[in-house]
């Protein structure tokens, strides 16, 4: 995960000497904005970490600051823990110690020390207070502006809880990897400086570009040496841990296991011919026979939800007793909405009545199925057909209706809509002068809720 050759190009020209200058901080936002998209953020991030920790890389301060605030900028809104280069602002806002015994102490990786204007810069950034209007500022403004004319720094004890809590995620050696990139050390103030744009671009290229993971991606971290654990002595343990060849070990094996009873075979059998045609009299009774026997010999059946319509079709009886026994089933749901979207028939509006009086189904299945039930009535062509089923409607909702199964009510214009474009038929006739009955004298049977 690194930047391209004309990624870095890019980067380097937009953070250019003679750029950092004369572009307000904003304007060299919007143009990282504009060459880099958000898929491209964190290594954009990395490279530009790695550029601030070298000096060569950016040797003017305001470079440095521009740098910075494009890091800041990549990802802000997001909160501290999310953010994956707060160690960076945290060690900028907060440094740890660069002297030990009055020594200066230089380590990998080691960011540079920020002035009190890029300080208070930074912290009005992190805090969200009048940043607009300070990026809207050169970098050497930002420098040279006054400290105490600018609000206190930020309170840095959130951002580090915040680091606190990622790093105490990690394993200890994670937290002692450093870079393996380490600054020359400089001699005077400008023997390490690389002189040309050119130098810095080819410098750049060979540490963070190519096929190889990138030398600013790649940390060093110290090997985890432990002792050998010594070998456990087995004195005591039993004996069947230990491989022996004696003459007593034998293998016991349940020879009924993964093993189909003669009931099953036959239930599956019987349930397979089931779904193909009608079973004979005899074959029905030994068939629910075996399934009171053994409730759960159901689920051994071979019965899926797609198979439902074909077992309603040829034996609907056998249909009502697997479905109530099935209520308990975690696929209950998939084979009501099975049963209630298959075409409509005599066997499916048996199957479906039986069980409105057997079980308490979810209202929504039974007005789906009278609706599915109506629009199959208003679209049929043949004039036979549509008459036969209509009085099956009919007579259907009017069982609903007289048991109290359905609140009619909630389909009140549906079905009188549909009584209407019927009203030649007998049976349609009937369930309408029901429904007006229901609507203007019998309000016991039209308020009540429906009991199952």
């Amino acid at each position: 995960m690194a930047l391209s050759t004309t990624e870095l190009t890019k980067l380097i020209g937009i953070l250019s000497e003679e750029t950092t200058d004369s572009a307000t901080l904003e304007q060299i936002a919007h143009q990282i904005f504009q060459n880099f998209n958000k898929d491209d953020y964190f290594k954009l991030g990395s490279a530009l970490v790695f550029m601030v920790q070298q000096p060569d890389l950016l040797p003017s301060p305001t470079q440095r600051l521009a740098a910075i605030t494009v890091l800041h900028e990549l990802y802000r809104g997001e909160p501290p823990p999310t953010n994956p280069f707060l160690p960076v602002f945290v060690s900028i806002l907060h440094p740890p110690d660069d002297a030990v015994k009055g020594k200066k102490v230089e380590y990998a990786g080691q960011l540079p020390r920020f002035s009190p204007p890029e300080l208070v810069f930074l912290s009005a950034l992190i805090m969200d207070k009048n940043s607009k209007e300070l990026l809207k500022r050169t970098a050497s403004q930002v420098m040279s502006m006054d400290p105490s004319s600018h609000p206190s720094m930020c309170d840095t004890s959130v951002l580090r809880q915040a680091l606190a809590d990622l790093l105490a995620e990690r394993p200890d050696t994670a937290n002692s990897a450093i870079p393996v990139v380490y600054a020359y050390p400089q001699h005077s103030a400008n023997s390490g400086l690389l002189s040309e744009v050119g130098q810095v671009k080819r410098t750049c290229e060979a540490a963070m570009c190519g096929s190889a993971p990138s030398l600013a991606m790649q940390f060093y971290t110290p090997e985890l040496i432990r002792l050998t654990p010594p070998l456990h002595q087995a004195d005591d343990e039993l004996v069947w841990i230990t491989a022996v060849d004696r003459a007593d070990h034998k293998v016991l094996y349940d020879t009924s296991m993964c093993v189909v009873s003669g009931g099953d075979a036959e239930a599956k059998r019987l349930m397979g011919k089931a779904f193909k045609e009608t079973l004979s009299l005899p074959q029905q009774q030994h068939l629910l026979a075996q399934l009171d026997k053994d409730p759960r010999m159901v689920y051994h059946t071979g019965l899926t939800p797609p198979k439902l319509p074909d077992l309603v079709e040829h034996n609907p009886l056998i249909a009502i007793e697997v479905l109530l026994k099935l209520m308990q089933s975690s696929q209950i749901t998939e084979y009501f909405s099975v049963l209630v979207n298959m075409e409509m028939s005599l066997h499916s509006m048996e199957v479906v009545n039986r069980l409105t009086t057997a079980v308490e189904l979810p209202s929504e299945f039974v007005h789906l199925y009278i609706s599915n039930c109506i629009s199959t009535c208003e679209t049929i062509k043949d004039r036979y057909m549509q008459n036969r089923l209509v009085r099956l409607v009919c007579v259907f909702l009017q069982s609903l209706i007289r048991n109290k199964i359905i609140n009619v009510q909630e389909l009140f214009i549906e079905v009188q809509a549909f009584c209407i474009e019927f009203s030649r038929i007998r049976e349609a006739a009937a369930l309408f002068r029901l429904l007006k009955q229901l609507d203007s004298g019998d309000t016991s049977t039209t308020q009540d809720p429906p009991k199952k």
